[in-house]
């Protein structure tokens, strides 16, 4: 166990609830217990996601897993000013490239990059424009 390092995408936090989780990933939640932390964001699609299941054994499940992981502490970081400015200037660049971003992503791109956060995520390529933002995939 060690400091805060790691910010994890939807992608990478929901992964223990599938139903057969990637064993990579789940090694890398073992490893780095303590030291991952996740976005408002995240928690927000998570929390919504579930919300759109009708009720079921898995929307059960889910919720289950979602209380778990508010009851043990999840550390769940907010959208915040610096957060809000890192990303106006990103993208603003990236729009002067003819890029446009997505919202949500770019959101939790931004929460990682002011906090000092390697942000993991299965889908890197989502963030791979964005400059000063560490990346990593714990499926690989």
């Amino acid at each position: 166990m060690g400091r805060i390092k790691y910010l994890l995408d939807t992608n990478i936090l929901s992964e223990p609830a599938r139903i057969k989780p990637n064993e990579t990933v789940m090694q890398n939640f073992t490893q780095y217990d303590g030291q991952y932390t996740t976005a408002a964001i995240v928690w927000h699609e998570l929390q919504y996601g579930c919300a759109l299941l009708k009720e079921s054994k898995r929307k059960k499940e889910l919720q289950s897993y979602l209380t778990v992981l508010k009851n043990n502490g999840l550390n769940i970081q907010p959208y915040d000013h610096r957060a809000a400015e890192w990303f106006a200037k990103q993208r603003a660049t990236l729009k002067g490239q003819g890029k446009v971003v997505s919202y949500a992503d770019g959101e939790i791109a931004a929460i990682a990059a002011v906090n000092n956060l390697v942000l993991v995520t299965r889908n890197t390529r989502d963030f791979k424009d964005y400059t000063n933002l560490d990346l990593a995939n714990w499926f690989e």
